[in-house]
């Protein structure tokens, strides 16, 4: 969390246009106070402060939105709106934006989370004791149950994305975004990655006949949630961007091929220090399994996808830095982070326990 100062706070949001917006809505009066950059927030920047004794924390896209940014960030007030009638922990929504005219692009202020990610340091409650740990750990797969049981209809959340043919999307969108890393000058091609052909032909060919549509989250690991201060349990899944209608097991395959393995090595994501006392992956299977109605019989279906997915995301990075549009240094680390996420691909269609 950093002190951005009040020049950097008006180069990110008009100050004055935010005020009006706000008395208009009746939320609060009177100077903003204190504005704060929080940390951790790769797609969209988090800016907090006070006003009439009222944490707000306002969630936009960065200066440099993508293209669909605006459209991302109205699925994601949609979304938290929806989630508010949910068991599903998350910051409540306070209001949303969509007039980009306000602070330059759409936004919503919701409210201020009191609580930690995991990986960027534990509290000395959470430090000292492995059963807390171990507790922090099927809270987490408590999360991506509650996430599971939510109804897209009862929600009003079914034109969210498109479900019918979900799963059998899934290999082909993915390859040919892998193929489409070509046009990077440098960049080695697909092999570089592993073996991609062999672990795409087994998710073709074991892919489930059917799923149960849900929400999904999109993004579902450790440094995507907040803890509570005082316990193991979750105070939010934060970090929406990616949320859709889809099939939720994926949430739960995504949690588990990115999980940090006995020794806690992580991929691609920094794993909570110390990590002795956090459970196996096997102990979040069957934490799961005891919350839901999902059949969870392809489950391993879903982890690998979850590899071959994340796996081709971040040699996206790799293939930019090998053309000299990222930097090197970051590209390399993602590249190895995906070939660790091929080899636990292959690993998990060997290993028919589901165990890491």
């Amino acid at each position: 969390m950093v002190d951005v100062g009040k020049s950097d706070w008006r180069s990110l949001v008009d100050i004055d246009k935010l005020m009006r917006w706000m008395d208009a809505r009746g939320l609060g009066s009177g100077p903003i106070e204190d504005p704060l950059i929080l940390g951790g927030g790769t797609q969209n920047l988090l800016l907090r402060f006070e006003r009439s004794g009222r944490a707000y924390v306002l969630r936009r896209p960065p200066s440099h939105p993508r293209v669909n940014s605006g459209d991302i960030m109205q699925r994601e007030i949609r979304v938290l709106s929806a989630l508010a009638r949910t068991d599903v922990p998350h910051a409540a929504l306070i209001a949303g934006c969509d007039d980009p005219t306000v602070i330059g692009s759409a936004f919503l202020l919701m409210d201020a989370v009191e609580g930690f990610n995991a990986t960027a340091g534990l509290p000395e409650l959470h430090a000292e004791s492995s059963d807390m740990r171990y507790a922090m750990g099927l809270a987490l797969a408590d999360g991506a149950a509650a996430l599971g049981r939510v109804s897209l209809e009862t929600l009003g959340l079914t034109t969210l994305g498109k479900v019918e043919g979900f799963l059998e999307r899934q290999v082909s969108r993915w390859g040919a975004q892998l193929e489409g890393y070509n046009v990077y000058d440098g960049w080695p091609g697909p092999h570089a990655l592993g073996n991609v052909t062999t672990v795409a032909r087994w998710l073709e060919q074991n892919r489930p006949n059917s799923f149960q549509p849900g929400l999904m989250h999109g993004d579902y690991h450790i440094a995507n949630v907040m803890y509570k201060l005082d316990g193991p349990g979750l105070a939010a899944i934060v970090d929406w961007e990616l949320t859709t209608a889809g099939d939720p097991l994926l949430d739960l395959g995504w949690m588990l091929a990115t999980w940090p393995d006995s020794e806690g090595n992580g991929v691609g994501i920094p794993s909570p220090q110390p990590w002795q006392g956090f459970p196996k992956a096997e102990a979040l299977i069957n934490r799961y399994a005891t919350s839901t109605d999902r059949d969870l019989t392809n489950l391993r279906w879903y982890v690998v996808l979850a590899c071959y997915k994340l796996g081709i995301i971040l040699e996206g990075t790799f293939a930019r830095a090998c053309a000299g549009k990222a930097a090197h240094d970051a590209g390399q680390k993602l590249h190895n982070a995906g070939r660790l996420l091929l080899k636990r691909a292959e690993h998990w269609i060997e290993d028919p326990c589901l165990q890491l």
